[in-house]
This record gives C-alpha cells, sequence and structure tokens, in this order.
C-alpha cells in the first residue's frame, strides 16, 4: 500500500494542475471553485538511481519503484467546518490521508481569480488551518459530550481522559495545531480515538511563476520562513511548468531544467519531501531475475514487518534476512563479490531495517 498525500489549498491556486503534472492523469482544471469535486487520485513513482543501479546488477523481468499516491482534494473556502462550499466533503477527504501537501499560490496573473483582492499566502495559509482548527474542535468537543456520559456511571475511570480533552480543547482554542501539543503515550491512546485533522504530517508546497524560479519570489520567501519557523518541509515549484513539461522528451526537459536552475523536477522534490515528512526510508528485494522492487518502510520497522510489506507469508513464517548495504553493494559490484568478502550479514528478527538496505528473506510456512 501506498503512502497517501492530500494536495490540499484553496481554490484556484493550482492544486490540480500539480496534480497533473503529478500523475498525467488529466485531472479536470478550470478557473472558478469547485472544479475538483470527488478526489482526483494518482500513484507516482519515486526515481530512486539505487534501484536503478541494483537492477543493473540483476538484469530483471521487471523493475517496480516504490510509489506515492497523490490526492486532488476540492479547494476548501471559509467556513468550511461549517459545511460551506464543499466543506463536509473536504474534510472528509483530508481525514483519510497521511499527509498533507498544502499548495499556496505565490504567483501573480491577472488572467486566474483569486479567493481574496489581495495575494497574501501567509493569510491563504492562516485560512486552511484555521478550518481544520475549528474542524477538530467540533470533533473534540462531540468526544468530551461522549466521555461526559460514560463518566457519569464510573467517574473516577474517565477523570483523567476528561482532563486531557479539556487541555486539548484550550490548546486548539487557541489556534494551535494537534501536533504541536506535547502527548503522552496514554493521551496518544486517547488522540486514537478522534480523526483529527491537525495533527497530521505536512508540508508546504510554493507554486510560483516560472520566472521566479528557482528560489521564487517575496511571497515564495514568506512561505519559506513560515515553514522554517514550523520546522516543516517547503518545495517551491512552478505547476504550469511541470505540467507542460510532461509533454517534452526526456532530454529536452533536462535541458529546460537546468536553463532555470534546478537539478531535478519539482515533482520529485516533492515526492522526496513527502517521505521525509513521513520518515520513510527505502528498502530493495531483488527475486533472482524476475523482480527488483523498492519498497518504503517507516524507519524503524524491524525485518518480520518489512517482509510482511512484501508479503504476509514472510511476516508469519520469518526465519532471518540476508542483507547488505547498498553502498557496500555498490563498492563490491555484485551480489557475488558481496558473498566473496563476507559483506551479506545475516540478520534476525530485532534487526532494524536501514535506508538502502537490499534484502532477501528466508522464511517457513
Amino acid at each position: 500500500m501506498s503512502l497517501e498525500i492530500g494536495i490540499v489549498g484553496l481554490p484556484n491556486v493550482g492544486k490540480s494542475t500539480l496534480f497533473n503534472a503529478l500523475t498525467n492523469a488529466g485531472a479536470m482544471v478550470a478557473n472558478y471553485p469547485f472544479t475538483t469535486i470527488e478526489p482526483n487520485v494518482g500513484i507516482v513513482p519515486l526515481n530512486d538511481a539505487r534501484l536503478e543501479y541494483v537492477a543493473s546488477l540483476v538484469h530483471p523481468q521487471k523493475v517496480v519503484p516504490s510509489t506515492v499516491r497523490f490526492v486532488d482534494i476540492a479547494g476548501l473556502v471559509r467556513g468550511a467546518h461549517r459545511g460551506e462550499g464543499l466543506g463536509n466533503q473536504f474534510l472528509g477527504h483530508i481525514r483519510t490521508v497521511d499527509a498533507i501537501a498544502m499548495v499556496v499560490r505565490c504567483f501573480e496573473d491577472e488572467n486566474v481569480s483569486h479567493v481574496d483582492a489581495q495575494l497574501d499566502p501567509l493569510s491563504d495559509v492562516e485560512t486552511i488551518w484555521t478550518e481544520l482548527v475549528l474542524a477538530d474542535i467540533e470533533i473534540v468537543e462531540r468526544r468530551i459530550e461522549k466521555v461526559k456520559g460514560a463518566a457519569k456511571a464510573h467517574p473516577k475511570d474517565f477523570a483523567a481522559e476528561l482532563s486531557w480533552l479539556e487541555r486539548l480543547r484550550q490548546h486548539l482554542d487557541a489556534g494551535q495545531k494537534v501536533r504541536d501539543l506535547d502527548i503522552s503515550d496514554k493521551e496518544r491512546d486517547w488522540l486514537s480515538q478522534m480523526d483529527l485533522l491537525t495533527v497530521k504530517p505536512y508540508l508546504y508546497v510554493a507554486n510560483v511563476n516560472e520566472s521566479d524560479l528557482p528560489q521564487g519570489h517575496d511571497l515564495a520567501e514568506r512561505v519559506r520562513q513560515l515553514a522554517q519557523e514550523e520546522s516543516v518541509e517547503v518545495v517551491a515549484l512552478c505547476a504550469q511548468t511541470e505540467m507542460e513539461l510532461q509533454e517534452w522528451p526526456p532530454d529536452e526537459a533536462q535541458a529546460y531544467l537546468a536553463d532555470l536552475g534546478l537539478k531535478e523536477p519539482g515533482l520529485q522534490r516533492l515526492v522526496r519531501a513527502s517521505y521525509r515528512v513521513l520518515d520513510l526510508i527505502t528498502f530493495f528485494t531483488a527475486t533472482g531475475t524476475k523482480t527488483v522492487q523498492a519498497w518504503a518502510i517507516p524507519a524503524g520497522t524491524t525485518a518480520p514487518q518489512a517482509a510482511g510489506k512484501v508479503h504476509s507469508d514472510m511476516a508469519r513464517g520469518f526465519i532471518r534476512a540476508q542483507v547488505v548495504a547498498f553502498d557496500e553493494l555498490k563498492s563490491a559490484g555484485s551480489f557475488a563479490s558481496v558473498r566473496e568478502h563476507g559483506k551479506l550479514r545475516t540478520e534476525g528478527r530485532e534487526y532494524i531495517v536501514q535506508d538502502g538496505d537490499v534484502v532477501h528473506f528466508l522464511f517457513n510456512v
């Protein structure tokens, strides 16, 4: 299963244009609010030179990269938490994603309307967070009422949870995100019973004019400073340019990007940033000459858990894992050389899979 990133923003900030560039799915793009009603979903591969290198050693029939699912969610408007615009649908769709990519308009274009008379990316960001916070407050208040009802018969059993819920509501009332609140393991259990929005990991996407690449204009700089203050990722790109380059021959597109001062497409920078936001790493499997595949897993995943990513039988019947770090494989130049020089390690159930590991799972079911 791929991780899922929700592309979120106000109307006419370039969400669907970005989605088209990411997926070549042809999502409808138009200059009026609510063009996107049902969310479009596209699966985007992560370009990884390590995967290509492993494949060059094996010459498999199939090479499968790890992927990210991007979801183009309807534009949010003020009052969404009360159901304004497509608020209820918007909030429902965003609850299902693993992380949020908040697209912020940092380009001037008199032919593309904006929800406000003056373009102000920080005001746009504040509008979105305000709606998400207000939606979370409603959920917390409903949870408080439910717990109060249960506490009537056994007040001592629910006293701690009610106290924490009240503190959580006060935190939200102050306009703060849930993810900015220190939460204990016990409180995290309570939190898991509510589907809150502001607890999700997120990053900002500053959508700029092509002429302002690679760093973006002062509008993008405001978003960059905000991201720095919040210790989150920000990616500056021109969604329109990214979409148009999808139609170009790869060598011409790469040359044009170089002219713009970019080493790689903004899309790949966004995919990589999405991995970092969710603290994901990649390991690789090479199944004989059939398939070489990249797998995305959370950092800290054990070998049996990683085996389960490949197939549930591997996790259930896990015996051990044969592992070589990618850098050691590349230095050796072949799997045969890895074995010859004793670089192929045998790891057990407690082993924590590392980014770049090439793994062969031994199992018995």
